[in-house]
Order: structure tokens, then C-alpha cells, then sequence
């Protein structure tokens, strides 16, 4: 291990001279701290378990049938055959996620929920036909975990639905949500999370992808992106000033809540000040809280609204 300077900063380096990781982020995690820093420490520094909600369980089952379709021969990736997948890839979830058995109740309305929730979900599997045809794209890779470390020593990570490749060499990044496309104002954020993607891939393989391309299952649109490098070099500061703020927080202990319309939806509302709550302590034994390096391990995070 070597010691040098990035930006003012010592760097430790491998023997190979390749930064050693200082911290770990993922555009899951990035997205908590710009929507909310305490946000991010209750799943984060706190780890406080949260309710499955149906619209992310949804989101999960969509992503499934959608990643098994690929499996099937070209000629066999139908509509009724995509449809077909959805009750044994719901099975499947159950038995690695027993408590999502918890997200409809027991009795007549509790099916009818469920059978209301799995019709959503069917109508989004065949809503994804109308975008594009299946029988005529064979993905490079799917739900691929991807990671770099920057100069800094900051480590990126991250889970990609799909990635295309095109004779000429030419790289496609696809992300499915489950969601309705975002407003034009809103676009921005939306495509923070393909950026991201994007900058691991070029930094890890040397290539900027050519497309970035966004399929909302929920209204049936696709949002298209061509990045260049100067966005990507954007991209890459904007995650390095997301972490020193994150570091700060660490450092300071100041999680400071940011109220949005999103905190109807939060599950730690009742524990935000904002809301007449009270903090937990935060962890403070060297055991139990966790280091920087530490942050963010390699378990599966989906973006899937």
C-alpha cells in the first residue's frame, strides 16, 4: 500500500496502484441523501427495518418476469408467455422473502387486493410489448452488478437491468420502472441514477455508453439520453460532493430532514422531528457503527418505481 493526494486528500493505493476504497455508494443510496440526509441514516448508519409496500413488491415481480423473458428462445418471448412467469417468479419471491405473504391479509378482501395488485402487475408486463420486441434483442447482460473506484478512493456500485451491445461496439444501458415518466422538470433526477451507471461503466471499461434509455411500465413511455464525457465527468463530481456531505454528517452527527411530499410515504415519519418525532440514538459503540468502507455492502438495491 502506497499513500498520495487527490484533490488535497490522501489516496491509499493498492500495490497494483489502483485506489484503495475509502467508501461505498450506490445511486439508491445517493438518491436517499439528495431526497432526504435522515432518510439516509435510518437505512444506512441506523439499518431500521422498513414495511414492504406492494408497490415496490410489484416493481421486484416486474423486474423478474422481465429478466427470465431473456432466458426463453427468441421465438418464445410472447406476451402469453411473459404473462405465464408471473405466478411462479411471484412464488419464488415469497419463498426468499417470506414477509411479503404480510402485504395483503387473509380472506376475501385480502385477495381481491392481491388479485387487483397482480393485474397491475400484468398490465405492465404487456405494456412492455407496446415499447419494444423482444424477439429481436439478445442482451449483453442482465441485472448486472457493475462497480469502479474513483481517484478519490471512493467506490461506486451499482445493479443495472440490462445492457445492450450493438455490432459496432456501441453500449445501451436500460433500466425498467414501474412508474409513471417524470415531469420535464423532473427529468434530471430521473436520469441521475442511468448517469451513474453510465460514469462505473466508463471508468471501470473506458467507454462512454451511447444510450441511456428509461422504460416507465406505468404510462408506457421511454425516456432517452445520449451522454458524452463532460456529462460524465458532471456526474462523477456531483457523487464526489454527495459523499463529502455524507462524510460530514458522519463526522458531525447532523442528519438534517428534508420535507417533501415523499414523507407521506415514509416509514420512519413517526420518528422524524419534522413530524414531532424522536431520533433514535445513533450508534455509537466502534462495534455497532458502522465506517465509511463499511457503508453500502454489495446486497442486491433495486430502483424499481
Amino acid at each position: 500500500m502506497t499513500t498520495t493526494e487527490a484533490d488535497g486528500e490522501a489516496v491509499t493505493r493498492t500495490s497494483g496502484g489502483r485506489p484503495a476504497a475509502a467508501g461505498s455508494l450506490s445511486p439508491s443510496r445517493a438518491g436517499d441523501f439528495m431526497t432526504c440526509p435522515l432518510l439516509y441514516r435510518f437505512r444506512v448508519i441506523d439499518k431500521i427495518p422498513e414495511r414492504p409496500s406492494p408497490a415496490a413488491a410489484r416493481g421486484t415481480l416486474v423486474h423478474a418476469v422481465l429478466e427470465r423473458l431473456y432466458d426463453l428462445p427468441t421465438g418464445g418471448r410472447t406476451v402469453p408467455a411473459a404473462l405465464e412467469l408471473l405466478g411462479p417468479q411471484w412464488e419464488r419471491l415469497l419463498a426468499a422473502e417470506p414477509g411479503l405473504a404480510a402485504l395483503f391479509e387473509d380472506g376475501e378482501a385480502g385477495r381481491a387486493e392481491r388479485d387487483g395488485w397482480l393485474d397491475e402487475a400484468r398490465q405492465m408486463v404487456e405494456r412492455y410489448f407496446t415499447l419494444e420486441d423482444p424477439t429481436r434483442l439478445e442482451p449483453a447482460e442482465r441485472e448486472l452488478f457493475v462497480e469502479t473506484v474513483l481517484e478519490s478512493g471512493l467506490r461506486l456500485r451499482g445493479y443495472i437491468d440490462r445492457v445492450d451491445v450493438a455490432p459496432s461496439g456501441d453500449v445501451r444501458i436500460v433500466d425498467y420502472k414501474t412508474g409513471r415518466a417524470p415531469r420535464a422538470d423532473f427529468e434530471a433526477r430521473a436520469l441521475f441514477q442511468m448517469k451513474f451507471y453510465a460514469l462505473v461503466l466508463w471508468r471501470s471499461q473506458g467507454r462512454v455508453p451511447r444510450l441511456l434509455q428509461l422504460m416507465y411500465l406505468g404510462n408506457g413511455e421511454i425516456l432517452r439520453y445520449e451522454p458524452d464525457e463532460a456529462d460524465l465527468r458532471a456526474t462523477e463530481r456531483k457523487v464526489e460532493a454527495l459523499w463529502q456531505a455524507i462524510r460530514r454528517a458522519m463526522d458531525t452527527g447532523e442528519w438534517r430532514p428534508r420535507t417533501s411530499r415523499l414523507c407521506d410515504w415514509c416509514d420512519h415519519k413517526e420518528r422524524c422531528p419534522e413530524f414531532g418525532g424522536t431520533l433514535p440514538p445513533l450508534p455509537s459503540s466502534p462495534v455497532d457503527r458502522p465506517s465509511p468502507a463499511d457503508l453500502e455492502t454489495a446486497a442486491r438495491e433495486r430502483d424499481d418505481l
